[in-house]
């Protein structure tokens, strides 16, 4: 499958008229939905005892552990939609890229691509290459019935840089490098990446996700000028290329208030907003047309209820002209967030803003 293969529009599934969905096509919507990023993980304690002794990656494969890891957020916090279970390297791992998550690290890349001879390591990604995600959606979008399911990617950046590196980095020097001193490379390696991307999202939708979610974790180490030189066409490319399935698209990245703009224009109909932003101020700099996710600051959940509750209307607040908004944190949940505060924001929310 290459992002070029034209997408079949998919039909209105049972989640169609759902809260998220609603609020993601800027209709009105019965109260504002919430979902988490990282609302399944190791916040849950049922999480960690379902991954015990069970490597990342692995885990990432099994179907059945997959679906359960899933669908506990959403039966425990009553969240409005819910996110396949994934790792963005998963795909890089599927198309043979010698790679491993490491605990207390990130992904580490055994061979990391520094000239043009390495991008021969990335080969187009197949539906079979994934298959344990087809049927991992099957079965979640069984069990769901009406709560929609969010697909997600890494986008072309984010991956460039985790392979350029050979793992997580705080300064891109090796990236930047590329990007700068050796632009051809740099646009061929994030095309192909776009490639990579599309067709695993098309896997995702074809299989019954009913949203998709780009996070470019780490565009917010880029300048203006460079998001829209260097990595803008390969984010426009994979939003292009899933745009016929008729699904809401997600675009979010973190520390990219000055790069709200162009990740507008790179083509989602859903922009995400980090805590750094005031969401009326976002959707000023993002402009008209387009829904807003976001942006409680996920650090709010460690103080007092009060105090979650104040900040939250604070966001509720500033996007309440919103012509459509999906209430998120400005980032994922961290590890240590206690559940029941997650729980008690997604009632105060929909007790807040119903309708």
């Amino acid at each position: 499958m290459s992002a070029n293969d034209a997408p079949r529009a998919q039909q209105p599934s049972a989640a169609y008229d759902s809260a998220f969905l609603k609020a993601c096509r800027r209709e009105p919507v019965p109260h504002t939905p919430v979902w988490f990023m990282r609302q399944a993980g190791r916040s849950l304690p049922e999480y960690r005892k379902v991954r015990e002794g069970i490597p990342m990656l692995e885990s990432c494969m099994r179907p059945e552990l997959v679906t359960e890891i899933t669908l506990q957020p959403v039966r425990r916090h009553g969240v409005d939609a819910a996110i396949y279970f994934s790792d963005i390297v998963v795909p890089l791992k599927a198309i043979g890229i010698d790679l491993d998550i490491k605990p207390g690290v990130g992904p580490v890349v055994e061979h990391p691509i520094r000239t043009r001879a390495d991008l021969a390591q990335l080969r187009d990604l197949t539906p079979e290459d994934v298959s344990y995600v087809t049927e991992a959606i099957g079965l979640l979008t069984r069990e769901l019935g009406a709560t929609p399911l969010i697909g997600f990617a890494g986008a072309p950046f984010t991956l460039a840089s985790y392979l350029v590196e050979g793992g997580p980095s705080r300064t891109y020097e090796n990236a930047k490098a590329m990007m700068y001193g050796d632009p051809e490379l740099w646009a061929d390696l994030l095309d192909r990446l776009a490639d990579i991307t599309a067709a695993f999202l098309k896997v995702q939708i074809e299989a019954g996700a009913s949203a998709v979610q780009l996070f470019d974790s780490w565009a917010g180490a880029l300048a203006p000028v460079d998001y829209r030189r260097s990595v803008l066409p390969a984010s426009a490319k994979v939003f292009d290329a899933v745009a016929g399935y008729g699904v809401p698209r997600i675009h979010f990245g973190v520390g990219t208030g000055e790069l709200l703009p162009l990740m507008s224009e790179a083509g989602a109909d859903v922009v995400g907003v980090d805590w750094r932003v005031p969401m009326d101020e976002a959707a000023r700099r993002i402009g008209p047309g387009k829904a807003l996710q976001g942006n409680l600051d996920p650090t709010v959940l460690f103080a007092p209820t009060e105090a979650v509750e104040a900040k939250t209307r604070e966001v509720l607040d500033s996007a309440k002209d919103l012509g459509g908004h999906v209430f998120n944190l400005g980032h994922g949940v961290m590890p240590s967030t206690d559940p029941d505060a997650l729980t008690r924001l997604v009632e105060y929310v929909h007790t807040r803003t119903a309708r």
